[in-house]
């Protein structure tokens, strides 16, 4: 059951009340409309879930005095009846409640940066590379989301060596967070005559993009901006114009490149979004540092180092070592039906917080 006080909950749906009746005046401006719906959409569930709570109390209180007073035997069996599936449903309605007081990640909400890269295995690591990126695009499909490739370098069997894209859409960063990591696969490579397994891996980065309000950056003290001409695979020339952009970030040093597209506008532009998304995680990562007794979820802490999911192709099989799970549905993860496993990981993850509230 949640400790949460009847005052808190009454502050919440007065001020739940409160915002409505602010929207429905259709008075004001677009930015103060924005953001007094963005808290609304936050303590609605919250007040909905506190609603439900109370009316089942409210009923498992009747249902106690009919079971226990009434001279109607009958009528006392009907309502001991009722009052387990009251007790059920106050149980399940409790845990609602609770989970939507649970402190959220500020960047749930956000798109996200997806960045993957072939670790060890060769030309096979850059394949499966290209699986995963291929297994998010079939993802973000089922999601409604878009995907717009930011920067790629292939390898020459095929995949990617690289590769960087944005993802935006509802809720994008509350579940692709889950994927930060180590991924390993072990299948037989086509160029392997003799038939023997192989193991390769790829990490995978997923950072909450940033918004122009996140990261300020002064373009004319913070940012080195050079500008050359793109290169390909060897040297070999890819257009004939200064199209590509490095911008380096002063303060810090960080660098970013980005050549991918023949106009020198759009490679600056994506660029910065690189580079703004890259300072915020900084940012992120340096603010829950500091914060005493950070807790690392039972999901893992995202660190890239952290091997957390084999894909075996010889047995069919997934395994995410975070949660101990595994799922014989190999092809049909690889081809974006991810919701049973990423939902696994949301639910550990709620599961373990609840429990260090209760702790």
């Amino acid at each position: 059951m949640t400790t949460i006080s009847p005052e808190r909950i009454a502050q919440i749906e007065a001020r739940r009340d409160e915002l409505q009746a602010l929207m429905a005046t259709g008075d004001l401006p677009s930015d103060r409309f924005v953001a007094v719906s963005k808290e609304y959409a936050e303590l609605e569930p919250v007040a909905a879930a506190a609603g439900e709570v109370r009316r089942l109390r409210q009923e498992a209180d009747s249902l106690a005095y009919m079971a226990e007073d009434t001279g109607d035997e009958e009528l006392r069996l009907m309502a001991a009846e009722e009052l387990r599936d009251n007790r059920a449903a106050l149980d399940a309605a409790d845990r609602r409640l609770a989970l939507a007081l649970l402190p959220r990640d500020a960047a749930d909400a956000r798109a996200a940066m997806l960045e993957i890269r072939a670790g060890t295995g060769g030309d096979e690591a850059a394949l499966f590379a290209g699986d995963l990126f291929r297994m998010y695009q079939r993802y973000a499909e089922r999601q409604g989301w878009r995907v717009e490739l930011i920067s790629g370098s292939s390898s020459d069997a095929g995949g990617f060596k690289e590769v960087v894209a944005s993802v935006t859409g509802t809720g994008v960063f509350a579940k692709l967070k889950f994927e930060a990591g180590v991924h390993r696969v072990q299948r037989v490579p086509a160029t392997e005559a003799g038939g023997r397994i192989h193991t390769s891996a790829a990490t995978v980065a997923v950072l909450p993009e940033a918004e122009d309000v996140d990261v300020r950056i002064d373009e004319a003290k913070d940012l080195r901006i050079d500008v050359y001409r793109s290169s390909g695979p060897g040297g070999q020339s890819v257009n004939t114009t200064d199209s590509a952009v490095r911008i380096t970030h002063l303060p810090t040093g960080l660098v970013v490149i980005q050549q991918d597209e023949k106009s020198q506008h759009k490679n600056k532009a994506k660029a910065l979004k690189v580079l703004r998304t890259r300072l915020y995680e900084a940012e992120r990562e340096r603010l829950a540092n500091e914060r005493s007794g950070t807790r690392r979820a039972m999901v893992g802490s995202g660190d890239r180092s952290e091997r957390i999911r084999t894909y075996n192709f010889p047995q069919g099989r997934v395994t995410d070592h975070r949660i101990n799970l595994t799922l014989h549905r190999l092809p049909e993860i690889l081809e974006g039906e991810m919701d049973e496993l990423i939902g696994a990981l949301i639910a550990q993850d709620e599961a373990e917080r609840l429990a260090s509230l209760d702790g």
